[in-house]
């Protein structure tokens, strides 16, 4: 169990990245969802121990983890949004070289460990080309063979499918999925389906503030019969939203199709069922009339 309590942070330029965060994350996958800028990354550093809170505490399995960042550092797998990789150096020796960071110093051990993590993640027939060469998806793929390095406790991945194709999308949700129920995994990302298809559990970040968290179908419930839907030209979408909550626009096969919010049904609209989607853009529109 991952314990977050009162988690603030503001950094030096004045912006307030965390307010008062408190999470109980249990083991399984947990999505913590939220667009850009809400504050997801910083939560991650701030697990991560790459960055101090202002104030609130962490506690990892009975880890304090601000008074012992290096106690929760060996249980720990990080995959960050972003992460660079030496060129010229083949998969093998860069998974070898992070394991021995990571402290596997028997040779016999860390050559088992690498070679099983290269496998797991579909990446041992690629072993001997260079990291920096792989297609976005197969480095995604290397950092979570590194993330798994020491078979951690506690795995936070930021943003992982940011910009995979489908096909390289559903293969890293595949090899999330095989890491089982036995760890913590944290998966941070603004990708609604990401959450839908893998977690359990989950929050809403935005604006530094935990918004919404609970079950992915129990909160769709709660909209049940109050989502309405209608194809409309982009003028009749202006003029609707003038009148009616809207939550969300989309584009589908050049059409616009609109969804609002009410407890009866708005003239022409046609009832839609709910999704995460509805609840998620239905959280931020509430953010924003309350701002």
């Amino acid at each position: 169990m991952l314990t977050i309590n009162g988690l603030s942070k503001t950094y030096s330029n004045g912006v307030k990245a965390l307010d008062n965060v408190s999470l109980q994350i249990p083991k399984g996958m947990f999505g913590l969802l939220g667009p850009n800028g809400a504050g997801k990354s910083s939560l991650m550093r701030t697990i991560a121990t790459l960055q101090e809170a202002d104030s609130g505490s962490i506690e990892f399995d009975g880890i304090d983890v601000f008074a012992d960042p290096q106690a929760l550092r060996q249980k720990l797998g990080y995959l960050p949004q972003d992460f660079g990789v030496y060129p010229r150096i083949s998969a093998y020796d860069l998974l070898e070289h992070m394991a021995i960071l990571k402290g596997l110093s028997n040779k016999g051990e860390r050559k088992e460990a690498v070679e099983g993590l290269l496998a797991h993640t579909n990446l041992y027939q690629h072993r001997k080309q260079a990291v920096s060469g792989f297609s976005g998806g197969m480095r995604q793929r290397f950092g979570i063979a590194q993330a798994l390095l020491g078979d951690p406790d506690l795995l936070v991945v930021d943003e992982p499918t940011a910009g995979l194709d489908p096909e390289e999308r559903n293969r890293f949700h595949n090899l999330l999925v095989s890491l089982g129920e036995e760890k913590v995994i944290i998966l941070s990302t603004h990708i609604v389906d990401d959450v839908s298809e893998l977690c359990p559990n989950m929050a809403v970040l935005a604006q530094g503030q935990i918004a919404l968290e609970g079950n992915p179908i129990d909160l769709t419930e709660r909209l049940s019969g109050q989502i309405w839907r209608k194809t409309v030209s982009q003028s009749e979408a202006n003029e609707i939203e003038q009148n009616l909550t809207v939550i969300s626009k989309r584009l589908f096969a050049g059409q616009t199709i609109i969804h609002v919010i009410s407890d009866d049904a708005p003239q022409g609209f046609e009832q839609a069922p709910a999704n995460l989607e509805d609840v998620y853009f239905s959280t931020l529109n509430q953010l924003r009339q309350s701002a």
